[in-house]
């Protein structure tokens, strides 16, 4: 049995424990994230839900994608750290931000999102596969 994904927001309020691999981890330097994280992208895994654990309560705040899709984004109501992200389109998936993992060194990104969106003070590993918008093919169903 592989170890499980842990993690939650800065005060333990929220926490999960995740059975499985990521099905798809990225960067993403889309505005919303920009805004979303202070900085010049998020970072995150994005997992099948049903080996999600969630405990503790969340405040979630809706907004729509340049898709026109909704995204909800999952806040602790004592600390405000992002912790988590669902989708309306997808309801099968869960998506963690990197830096709430108990271990962030187990988080492996695969790609940058929204790189056209990307700033020269915010560089990302040269070695990733970059996308302009949202990838194609099978990848983008795990995302916005």
């Amino acid at each position: 049995m592989e170890k499980p994904y842990t993690g939650g927001c800065a005060c333990g309020a929220i926490r999960y424990s995740i059975k499985g691999e990521p099905l798809f981890s990225n960067h993403c330097q889309c505005r919303d994230c920009q805004r979303e994280s202070g900085s010049g992208h998020g970072s995150y895994a994005t997992f099948a839900r049903a080996g999600v654990t969630l405990t503790g309560e969340a405040r979630h705040w809706d907004m729509v994608a340049d898709n026109g899709k909704v995204k909800t984004r999952g806040f602790c109501t004592q600390c405000g750290v992002a912790v988590y992200m669902t989708f309306a389109a997808q309801p099968d998936v869960f998506t963690i931000r990197a830096a709430s993992l108990d271990e962030p060194a187990r988080y492996r990104p695969q790609a940058v999102t929204f790189a056209a969106r990307g700033h020269e003070w915010d560089p990302l590993d040269p070695g990733l596969v970059k996308f302009d918008g949202m990838p194609p093919g099978q990848s983008a169903r795990f995302l916005f």
